[in-house]
């Protein structure tokens, strides 16, 4: 058969999938099952109904009496994935079970850690809660119109609900963007300036309906049920004061391992946008690039691969200075200014769900964000950078 030249956009639309991309979802996964094989039933029951069974005490009695599970049986990305979020949520009321303050598990049962591990390696993510599980794989389709709803969530009404969704929302805006990520690169490639122009409209846009979604967490997810309740069921045994050796996995390791908490850092499109447009965060012991770099081994490992990818590609920004095209030096000023204006709105929100709630607190509260950084410090680096790259 003739080779014929694929088109961009064909091209394009094959490196995506290569990196499970979805052209709908983008980094969400598409179709989530909602089901497991019979045999692991009990993990579902349990992962269904947290809220009640931490509320009525019964949460670690019920995980206790769980058998240990071979993990064979589970064939198939998408069935991994819905076990390994099961195994998380599990995982996390079963530490931080919340009754009381100090009531927090340093060891997780053999019957639920040794399985986890497994399903972990297998799928190159940690064995703990990350945005991949409770973001990017807790949602399924309510009805034909569209709505969606989470697979599992925690105590705090509706918060966790809001939380998920609002984030998976922003995510699915903000997937037009990383569409146009490989004809952005194809036309540096072909120094196209018309196509580069056009990519750069079409991430703006995508940018500016993100943040749309994302002024949504106002209205369904309330500060306080968030700081007081779903939060600690977020946070990580790494940087935490309630944990400070880490977690132990029984039957997995002799010694206690760390993990940070899920975080927005764990979300691969801005450390896309960022390597795209040639944002760079200050680096160094304990900085942002630091940070962020730590968080890519919380993404599923096509998604790191996609982000490597892209840093050995040509330089966006060099192209864009060195062409001193004026409508393309605005398109990507509008990309970054999306970004930045992305940036200030997550800012206003940790003020509004974590610092505020934290003051009010009466011993000064905890400023940290589930990964464990001193959030507003990283938060104002990491838009500060932004801004910079303003052309």
């Amino acid at each position: 058969m003739a080779h014929s030249e694929a088109s961009p956009m064909e091209g394009s639309n094959r490196i995506l999938e290569e990196y499970h991309i979805n052209e709908v979802v983008g980094f969400a996964l598409p179709h989530p099952l909602e089901e497991l094989p019979p045999a692991f039933e009990g993990w579902i029951r349990i992962a269904k109904s947290l809220p009640e069974l931490i509320d009525n005490g019964q949460l670690r009695e019920e995980v206790d009496q769980l058998p240990t599970l071979s993990i064979d049986e589970l064939k198939g990305h998408r069935l991994q994935r819905l076990a390994h979020l099961a195994l998380g949520c599990i995982t996390m009321a079963y530490v931080w079970n919340q009754r009381r303050d100090d009531d927090v598990k340093e060891v997780l049962p053999r019957n639920i850690a040794v399985p986890y591990r497994q399903l972990s390696d297998k799928l190159g993510l940690p064995p703990i809660l990350s945005y991949a599980d409770c973001v990017l794989a807790n949602w399924k389709k309510k009805d034909p119109n569209g709505n969606m709803d989470v697979l599992f969530t925690f105590p705090g009404g509706d918060c966790g609900r809001g939380f998920f969704l609002v984030s998976l929302l922003v995510e699915i805006a903000a997937s037009s963007a990383i569409q146009a990520v490989p004809t952005v690169c194809s036309a540096v490639q072909h120094q196209d300036q018309k196509a580069l122009e056009k990519a750069f409209e079409a991430i703006a846009e995508s940018l500016n309906n993100a943040r749309t979604y994302f002024q949504r967490m106002q209205n369904f997810v309330d500060p306080n049920q968030f700081f007081n309740v779903l939060r600690i069921y977020l946070s990580g045994w790494k940087n935490n004061p309630k944990l400070p050796n880490g977690l132990l996995y029984e039957g997995v390791s002799d010694t206690p391992e760390m993990f940070a908490g899920g975080s927005a850092g764990q979300s691969s499109i801005f450390q896309c946008l960022d390597i795209l447009l040639g944002i760079k965060h200050s680096s160094g012991k304990g900085s942002p690039a630091e940070f962020l770099q730590e968080m890519r081994e919380y993404m599923p490992p096509a998604h790191r691969n996609f982000l490597r990818s892209l840093e050995s590609g040509p330089s966006v920004r060099e192209f864009v200075m060195s062409r001193g095209n004026e409508d393309v030096r605005n398109a990507y000023n509008n990309c970054v200014q999306g970004l930045v204006s992305l940036r200030k709105f997550h800012l206003e929100i940790v003020r509004t769900y974590i610092v505020k709630p934290s003051s009010n607190q009466q011993h000064g509260g905890e400023n940290r964000g589930t990964g464990g950084t001193n959030l507003m410090e990283f938060l104002k680096s990491v838009m500060k950078a932004t801004e910079n790259a303003i052309l």
